[in-house]
């Protein structure tokens, strides 16, 4: 059986809470595409585009909120 790419949404501190919501917005755009030839040929299209980098970080932003909940806001 595979590892679980994703065991727990516990996190010790919120620094890691962060950086398990870009994990978790990786994840999301390796499975929407799956191909990375794919996934490289587009990078120059959306690296360069303010809108693009304002969208994926409003992802994370929300991966974050996510993470932040199921820990209690790290009481």
């Amino acid at each position: 059986m595979a590892e679980p790419y994703l065991p727990t949404l516990i996190t010790a501190d919120p620094e890691a809470g962060f950086q398990l919501a870009i994990k978790m917005s990786r994840l999301g755009v390796k499975f929407t595409q799956p191909s990375a030839e794919i996934r490289a040929k587009l990078r120059p299209i959306y690296e360069e585009s303010a809108d693009s980098l304002i969208w994926s970080s409003q992802v994370v932003a929300t991966n974050f909120q996510t993470v932040a909940q199921a820990n209690n806001f790290w009481r």
